[in-house]
């Protein structure tokens, strides 16, 4: 009889030890509505017998009271949990599902494909690695897997599997594959992946999903979970300059001062360099704090404290950043937006912006362009409707400190917010510092002056103002007997030396004179005497118009 293996082998401290040890991946599945996403996830769970029994008793249970399968087990029920979704057979929400295999760890974001829950996709994709882009093989692509697929290439997302699912529907055929791979391959060129990985399979079944397939003869490339165990990821904070976004400024006591925050990039170290923006007073770190004692090194991704050298004003917001390579400072954004609210954005609309532990309030000048997401081609544009993606320009009330997006995603990804309803309305990556408009040139002709006499017209016109209602008259008669009587106030009391006497000459000019300029106002707006043409008419029309 074999020997037990020693329980030693079992423990927790070497469980715990093997999980650490082990590189984590976050991954993504998007594409259009019923490609299959749900059960995908669903499916790799089951098969690689990550799943407990009390979870495969309820799935058992669920799949006969909500199941899409004819009472077989409907593996979408694992990540589809909210009720809604289970009644309508849809994802709404992002569900994240935890699990490991022998090779890696995973956090997975299985996210709806409908098109009003867009916004729910972005958010899964805003902390993907890889993207699983699913798409039906017997649709191919549509224009939600486009539009999916640009927004995963917005975020930074550089690795694509474009899992051609339901091939079991097609009889597994290799020219319907291709012909996906190679529309797939022709839309993403532009989108700047570093790896695309095409995989048909059945999610249904278990095709090429966690083991091959015999259905598939003719594909010779790694199943889905053999390509998320061994894709490359390379690490996002490789190389780059210090950041720390200011989240509080620690002030405990007098003899303390410390800047907390989560370290965005870089590193940094007692004695380096630092800058805070934007107001680009410059230091030197003096101390890395933290609850377990000061740290000789931190990187990316600790929480930390710095103290600096120097007594500058750092407040919540600002950036401490490396002094021989700052981030970028300026009120005025070039900005791509997935705009995410049902009223479309238009120039002249403000809101508040959160990038970085930084807020401010932002104003839409320009709507420059919107993507097409046929061709991906910039088209101008005036607006942004919902679930639109285009390029614009946000003033902010003050400078910000910011990295293109392309070059740091927690220093230059934005949120916006409606000012009123505090509703999320737009997902934004910075493109740039947005140029100032220049001022027209001498090439572009001034509109001709008017001829005297029509100038005369217009300003007597002006100055009539036949539009004004009773109140308004009354409105300006009061401001400004109310101005003319202080200083005649003042100059009766200069010359009588009384005061009783002043303003009783000051209060009988207002109330006599009010109604004299009231009644004087209004006899004016009722004469057509001095008016043009154009606004005689309208006098006439308007006293008609009383008359019926």
């Amino acid at each position: 009889m074999a020997a037990w293996p020693d329980p030693i082998d079992f423990s927790f401290e070497r469980f715990v030890a093997a999980q650490e040890n082990k590189s984590l991946l976050r991954f993504i599945t998007c594409g259009s509505v019923d490609d299959g996403k749900s059960t995908l996830i669903g499916r790799l769970l089951y098969e690689s017998k990550l799943l407990f029994d009390d979870q495969l008793a309820a799935l058992d249970a669920d799949s006969r009271k909500f199941g899409t399968q004819a009472g077989k087990l409907d593996f979408a029920l694992l990540v589809d949990g909210l009720a809604a979704e289970r009644e309508q057979g849809i994802t709404i929400d992002v569900a994240y599902r935890y699990f490991t295999t022998d090779r890696r760890k995973f956090i997975v974001a299985d996210t709806p494909g409908h098109e009003q829950y867009t916004r729910n996709m972005a958010t899964g994709a805003s902390t993907a690695e890889v993207a699983v882009i699913l798409v039906d093989a017997r649709k191919g692509l549509t224009r939600q897997t486009r539009r999916h697929s640009l927004i995963v290439s917005m975020v930074g997302v550089k690795h694509v599997a474009l899992a051609i699912n339901k091939m079991d529907l097609v009889d597994w055929s290799p020219e319907i594959f291709a012909q996906i791979e190679r529309d797939f391959r022709a839309f993403a060129a532009g989108l700047g992946f570093d790896g695309i990985a095409c995989i048909p399979l059945s999610a249904l079944n278990g095709d090429n999903v966690v083991a091959g397939s015999a259905n598939a003869p003719w594909y010779g490339g790694p199943t889905l979970l053999g390509y998320l165990e061994t894709v490359e990821v390379a690490p996002p904070t490789a190389g780059q300059p210090f950041r720390l976004p200011v989240q509080w400024v620690n002030r405990p006591d007098l003899d303390f001062r410390g800047y907390a925050g989560l370290i965005a990039r870089g590193e940094v170290r007692p004695g380096m360099a630092v800058v805070a923006q934007p107001s680009g007073q410059a230091s030197r770190v003096a101390r890395i704090v933290t609850y377990g004692g000061d740290l000789p090194v931190a990187v990316a991704g600790q929480s930390v404290t710095l103290t600096l050298t120097d007594a500058i004003d750092v407040s919540r917001g600002d950036v401490l950043a490396a002094a021989d390579r700052p981030a970028l400072v300026a009120e005025r954004l070039d900005v791509r937006l997935l705009w995410m609210a049902e009223r479309p954005v238009r120039p002249g609309q403000s809101f508040l912006m959160k990038l970085g532990t930084a807020t401010a309030a932002v104003t839409v000048e320009a709507v420059r362009s919107s993507v097409d997401l046929e061709s991906l081609a910039r088209e101008p544009a005036t607006q942004l409707a919902l679930n639109a993606i285009g390029d614009c320009v946000l003033v902010a009330d003050r400078a910000i400190a910011f990295d293109p997006y392309s070059a740091n995603r927690e220093t230059g990804g934005l949120i916006l917010i409606d000012r009123d309803g505090y509703d999320t309305v737009a997902m934004g990556f910075v493109n740039d510092a947005a140029t100032v408009p220049a001022p027209a040139t001498a090439e572009i002709a001034a509109p001709a002056a008017p001829p005297p006499a029509e100038a005369a017209d217009q300003a007597l016109r002006w100055i009539a103002a036949t539009s004004d209602r009773p109140w308004r008259s009354l409105a300006k008669a009061v401001s400004w007997r109310a101005t003319g009587s202080i200083d005649t106030t003042i100059l009766a009391f200069v010359f009588t030396g009384n005061l009783k006497v002043a303003a009783a000459i000051g209060g009988t000019e207002v109330f006599t004179k009010i109604a004299l300029y009231f009644i004087h106002e209004r006899i004016w707006s009722r004469l057509s005497f001095g008016l043009g043409p154009e606004a005689k008419a309208a006098l006439k029309a308007r006293r008609e118009g009383k008359r019926q």
